[in-house]
């Protein structure tokens, strides 16, 4: 599940025991991203605070499912195979169309989101979570203009902005430990996004 030593959900303990009871899915199964961080349960707390703030709060405006295409595209971009299966699993049962799931995905295994069955406003963000994946160094304040021209708010950069820093982030969790999905159920999330502090995954 990982190059590290990690705590199964059995012999945990303590703080991590209380962790692990917070972000645990059906019969007990705890996402192989998080066990990753065992050794340290403060800094798996700090990563779910995050995560559950970018993509599954209530004062997010951009719709979950479009979000979780960013995870998608930022994680293939990033070749981190373990967290395009779970958030394009994630995306299937937000969207509830399959053929769009599978069109955008297509897309996105392209390298050309232009072809995704998205508005111009979702695939200007798509472009910019590129180049913010890719070379965060080039973006000029122009890259923000363009995504302004194309009916974003300044709100909505921003989250478009955590959402593909968070990732980049995750992406680096699991391919610098070798997390693998066995184990692992799809497609999981923390769906009450009206209480940051419940991060029980359904």
């Amino acid at each position: 599940m990982a190059w590290i030593k990690t705590i199964p959900f059995a012999e945990a303990t303590g703080k991590l025991k209380k962790l692990y009871d917070r972000v645990t899915g059906p019969d007990g199964n705890v996402d192989n991203i998080m066990m990753a961080h065992s050794l340290r349960p403060h800094s798996m707390e700090g990563h779910m605070a995050l995560y559950k703030a970018v993509l599954h709060h209530s004062g997010n405006s951009l719709p979950k499912w479009y979000l979780e295409v960013l995870g998608v595209w930022v994680s293939s971009l990033n070749d981190c195979a373990y967290c395009v299966e779970h958030h394009f699993s994630g995306l299937q049962r937000l969207l509830k169309d399959a053929p769009r799931g599978d069109a955008i995905r297509a897309a996105i295994e392209a390298r050309n989101p232009e072809h995704a069955p998205l508005d111009m406003a979702q695939r200007a963000g798509m472009a910019y979570a590129r180049k913010l994946t890719e070379s965060p160094a080039a973006l000029i304040e122009a890259d923000i203009n363009a995504l302004r021209v194309a009916g974003l708010g300044d709100a909505e950069i921003l989250e478009i902005n955590q959402v593909t820093a968070y990732f980049s982030y995750a992406n680096r969790t699991v391919l610098g430990l070798g997390c693998s999905i066995k184990g692992d159920v799809l497609g999981l999330s923390p769906n009450n996004s009206d209480n940051p502090d419940d991060w029980g995954h359904s």
